[in-house]
Formats: C-alpha cells, structure tokens, sequence
C-alpha cells in the first residue's frame, strides 16, 4: 500500500525496447528510496497484455496489463525502441489517450516519445526523442515541438532521448521533488558524476562558464531550465537547491550581475523567442508554454526585454528566413 507521499510512476514497455535506458530511469527511483530510508518512489510496469516483456538484448521485465494503469499514476512513461514510427500501437494510443484526459502527466524514454505524438497527446508541448527518430518524426508533423535536448519537462510531459539519459532526467525529477542534495546522492550511487542539464548538448548563453559556478547556482539554474511553463518561486528553488533565500541571491548577484528571478525570466523569454520564431504556436500558446498566464502580460514583458511586440518578432524572423533562401544582395 502507498503511503500518502509516496509517487506512483509507472513505465509501459514496448516489445524490443533497450534495456539501458529502461533501467536507467528505473534504478534512480530505488536508489532514492535506499538513500533516504523512506519510500518516495513506486514503481510499476505495464505492457499491452502483460506477462514478460524481453527486451532487445533478451532481458525482461513481468508486467501488468495496461487496462490495470489508472489515474493514481503520478506519471506514466511510455519506454520504446526498434522502430516505433513503423509499429502499429492503436490500442496503446487509445490507453494513452484516456491517460491524458484524466491528467495522469505521460512522458516517453527513447522512441516513447513517439508513441506520444502518435497518440496526439503532444499538442502544445515542447518534447524530445532518440536522435535515430527526430528526422522522420519531424517530418511528419510541423507542430511538433520537437527539441535537440537531452530530456525535456514541459508541465507534464517528460520526455528523453534514451541511452543514460534517463539518468538525467531522473536526476532532474528527483531534484525537483526532494531537492539537490538527495538527486546528488543518488547520482553518487551509481558514479554519475558529470550530471548533464536538459539543455545539452545545446547550452544556453552562458553555460560555458557553468563550471565555475557554486554547487547551489547550478542547481538552482537546472530548475529553472526545467520548469519554464511552471515557474518556482525564489524560495521553492532555494530550498530544492540547497540554499537559503538570501545566499542564493548573493550569488546570482556575484556570478550574473542582476538578480535570480531575472535570470529566471531571461531563461523564460529566450524560450519564448524561440517558439515565436520557430513554431506556428499562438502566442497565448507560446505564453503558456513559457509560464505566463495571459497573453498580454506576457506582450508587454516581451516588448520590455526585446523592444518588439511578439507579433513583430515572428514577422522580422520569417523576413530574415527569406532572405536566407532568396538573397537579397
């Protein structure tokens, strides 16, 4: 029986799946409970009619059947590999389907993620897959949001490129939930040392210095990387970073220059530059994804920052993409 505090987090697994990134999303979440002597985590294993599931290397894992997945899931990810774009997978759509609607938040490990879009329950979410499927996955859809990120949570919907991956992204998660020092712990555990954010290997403008910065900066920047459509609070970043409030503004002040919640902000805005100039999204869409609850204050914060309206912004960038492909010279 779950204790009150304890996250239910289930894993469907496709028939071939890679065994690496399955456990390595699963093995953290043991870990967790080992290292804090409580249990946090819960794990269950589904597949389309249960039974053993073998994996690519022949490895397997006995599964529940996936009607038996419910709504007290905290999150359901969907593990896949071979060639999930030629796989039918109707009935599992279906499941997936009913799994958003009763917002059970999905994610997908390797070509999970492609299983998701399949299923339409990508709309409006920025997400990642295996670099083997991004091509032919982007094809297929416009509107995909689709991401060259290691992993990336977008509110519910956690999504990750496969290999160890998963081991970032749980690190991710963990941290989140329970904060840096137990997400370090574990990542010690299994000799993980080298822990990578959701933005690599795409880094944002002043990750090259991420090196020298303070244990607890780091960590608090990590968050805010993966919680863009739902921003924390200075003090939620604070405590799951391992600081006090007041320390971790000292050293924002000391390494950025301004305050934590504007480089949060800067994070935010660069996000949404990207979407305007990038996707067909709504700017109301792009607002949401970017954790503003209204169009016009997120117009007004743009403009501030960029001198354009949003509006501007889309059209300078669909200029400059012509005169890319049609010289002006």
């Amino acid at each position: 029986m779950m204790s009150r505090n304890e996250k239910a987090i289930g894993f469907v697994l496709v028939g071939g799946y890679a065994l690496m990134p399955a456990t390595s999303a699963i093995e953290p979440l043991r870990a967790a409970n080992l290292l804090s002597g409580r249990n946090l985590y819960r794990t269950r294993l589904f597949s389309q009619d249960g039974g053993w599931i073998a994996s690519s290397c022949g490895g397997a894992f006995e599964t529940e059947p996936l009607s038996s997945a419910t709504g007290d899931l905290d999150i359901l990810f969907v593990v896949a590999g071979g060639d999930p774009l030629a796989k039918p997978g109707s009935a599992l759509f279906s499941h997936l389907r009913a799994l958003s609607v009763r917002g059970v938040p999905l994610g997908g490990i390797s070509g999970g993620a492609v299983y998701l879009a399949k299923a339409g329950v990508m709309e409006n979410r920025r997400f990642t897959v295996h670099w083997e499927y991004f091509e032919a996955l982007q094809a297929g859809n416009d509107r995909f949001l689709m991401e060259r990120r290691l992993f990336v949570i977008d509110r519910d919907r956690y999504t990750c490129a496969g290999g160890v991956a998963p081991l970032d992204m749980m690190h991710a998660i963990i941290r989140s939930d329970h904060g840096a020092e137990l997400a370090k712990s574990v990542s010690d555990w299994f000799i993980h040392t080298g822990i990578r954010s959701a933005e690599d290997p795409q880094r944002l403008e002043f990750a090259d210095s991420r090196h020298a910065f303070h244990a607890s900066v780091d960590a608090a920047v990590e968050l805010m990387e993966t919680h863009l459509a739902d921003p924390l609070s200075l003090e939620q970043i604070a405590m799951l970073s391992g600081s006090g409030p007041r320390q971790l503004q000292r050293r924002f002040d000391q390494q950025f220059g301004c305050p934590m919640m504007q480089v949060y902000m800067r994070l935010r805005l660069k996000k949404a530059d990207e979407l305007i100039r990038k996707t067909r999204l709504t700017f109301m869409e792009v607002a949401l994804a970017t954790g503003f609850s209204n169009q016009s204050h997120f117009g007004k914060v743009f403009r501030d920052h960029f001198g354009m309206a949003p509006r501007d912004r889309r059209k300078q960038a669909a200029g400059e993409f012509i005169s890319e492909v049609i010289p002006l010279n």
